[in-house]
């Protein structure tokens, strides 16, 4: 699938549609390339670099993002569903419309990052940063938000229905119209939160 390819060129390559499915990525620097459409679906790409890169409408299913940084990463309608992105940085990422059903993303920096009608359904972001991220009109039902920080965070029209948010931090967060039927919200911090 990556016959050739040298991680040592990638950054800032256009790799728009390649088939890298399966590959051991592993430590790559991808930082500003463009890997639109690109399918890394089942590939390993632990604490890779994709700050800045174009990843919109590329199949990362059931890849292994451990730890990688995709901060300011453009992923826009990326499917990212069953992927591992346990520890992973998301700063400012834009994940609008991209599916991440059943991911991994505990522990995972998300903050001020776009998840406007994201698939999050069954996902784990258990301790998860999603600090004044946009998660309007996503939905997150059947989740896992234990101990989540969501301060300042916009929740506008989320679907919540069921999720797990035991512990998680809402504190001047925006729930307006959010669905929020059999959550689980024990123990939760909703000091300023506008409902």
């Amino acid at each position: 699938a990556a016959r050739g390819f040298s991680i040592e060129m990638a950054g800032g390559a256009d790799l728009s549609e390649l088939n890298l499915a399966g590959a051991n990525l592993a430590k790559a620097d991808f930082s500003s390339a463009k890997l639109a459409g690109t399918n890394l679906s089942g590939a390993n790409l632990s604490r890779a670099k994709f700050f800045r890169a174009d990843l919109s409408q590329a199949d990362l299913s059931r890849a292994i993002l451990f730890k990688a940084n995709l901060s300011q990463a453009d992923m826009a309608g990326a499917n990212l569903n069953g992927a591992d992105l346990t520890g992973a940085f998301l700063i400012r990422a834009n994940l609008s419309g991209a599916t991440l059903l059943q991911a991994c993303m505990k522990g995972a920096n998300l903050g001020q990052a776009s998840l406007f009608r994201a698939k999050l359904v069954g996902a784990v972001l258990s301790q998860a940063s999603f600090f004044k991220a946009d998660l309007s009109e996503a939905d997150l039902s059947e989740a896992n938000l234990e101990g989540a920080n969501l301060q300042e965070a916009v929740l506008e029209r989320t679907n919540l229905r069921s999720a797990n948010a035991a512990n998680a931090n809402f504190c001047f967060a925006t729930l307006l119209r959010t669905n929020l039927e059999n959550a689980v919200l024990d123990n939760c911090a909703v000091y300023g939160t506008s409902l």
